[in-house]
């Protein structure tokens, strides 16, 4: 069980509205990420749901209850965050088993809810370690083992993975998303980048200035962005955004093409442009295309072994069946 309905929920700090009204669904067992810029509101609606932060107006429903007024101990939720907040002085197992000494279970639930986590999360060997002697992906899974011990409706991820170096980020995602599958549980995943959102999430709520923008599946909004925020938001490079004649000529005020969907060529193409930073991946490399006459630099993804040079001047050919259109407003156009 795990099923979370906002119905109008806002959220004010004195005369300033962080939340306008708002509205959403997460269905039980669903992987819901939260994604947008620095200060989009993000992990404030987290805190709402979490009760950590009082609502101003509105209602959150838990598995159909209203739990608008439940303190945070009796919604059934499990909140992982940021800072690993682990106890130094004691071991893993203590650690984990913290929250379920709190709620006063006997030795024997303990012992069988710990040593479960531990075997899920891998870390059975270090029961008897203190945090100290633990890497940071290590001390990280002690803080979800300690959130899976209480078996709650769902799980809150406050950005847990910013502290981890870009390695173990990878490894992170991979055993949280796998964690997932194996507890069919619901988790809402708060961050700020837009590659752990794509490649984590059955849902993604776009947030900006405290307004969803858009919410669906991955693939959705990569393919489907709803207006210019989200469209620049989701994909990484970042989509191209072009105004004037050649946007007008599509019957758009702005025309939109993702860096891979343009063919790059020595040779034709009905746009040019002279080459500037390359950046070199391996599988991938990322020209920086300027002098266009269509926008202060147009970003083209290419095959690695693509090997052109800073200065050199090149043609560019977008894949018409994959040019996005917006309107005066920055919405989709059909």
């Amino acid at each position: 069980m795990g099923h979370i309905q906002l119905q109008k929920v806002t959220k004010s700090f004195g005369d300033v509205e962080v939340i306008p009204p708002l509205d959403l669904t997460i269905e039980d067992g669903e992987f819901t990420v939260f994604v947008g810029p620095s200060g989009c509101g993000k992990s404030t609606l987290l805190r709402l749901i979490a009760g950590l932060e009082d609502i101003s107006s509105g209602v959150i429903s838990i598995d159909g209850s209203d739990a608008t007024e439940v303190p945070p101990a009796k919604r059934g939720l499990a909140m992982v965050f940021q800072s690993y907040a682990l106890y130094p002085h004691m071991s893993v197992r203590k650690n984990i088993a913290f929250p379920l000494r709190m709620a006063q279970l006997d030795q024997a639930e303990i012992d069988r809810r710990v040593t479960g986590a531990a075997q899920i999360l891998n870390l059975a060997d270090y029961l008897d370690r203190r945090p100290g002697q633990l890497s940071g992906g290590q001390r990280q899974r002690v803080a979800i083992g300690r959130a899976i011990v209480r078996e709650p409706a769902a799980f809150l991820f406050d950005e847990p993975l910013s502290n981890l170096d870009a390695a173990l980020r990878v490894g992170m995602r991979l055993e949280i998303s796998e964690l997932h599958k194996r507890l069919e549980t619901t988790m809402i995943y708060v961050t700020h980048d837009q590659v752990e959102a794509m490649t984590m999430a059955d849902k993604i709520v776009v947030l900006q200035a405290g307004v969803i923008e858009q919410v669906g599946s991955p693939l959705d909004l990569y393919r489907a962005p709803r207006n210019l925020f989200v469209a620049g938001f989701i994909g990484s490079p970042r989509m191209n955004f072009i105004e004037g004649p050649e946007a007008e000529k599509h019957g758009a005020h702005t025309i939109g093409v993702r860096p891979e969907h343009i063919a790059v060529s020595e040779t034709e193409g009905p746009w040019s442009g002279v080459v500037g930073v390359s950046e070199h991946l391996g599988s991938d490399t990322f020209f920086h295309i300027h002098d266009t006459g269509l926008a202060e630099a147009i970003t083209v993804r290419a095959d690695g072994e693509v090997g052109f040079r800073h200065g050199d001047r090149v043609h560019l050919t977008p894949r018409a069946d994959v040019i996005h259109r917006f309107d005066a407003q920055g919405l989709r156009m059909s």
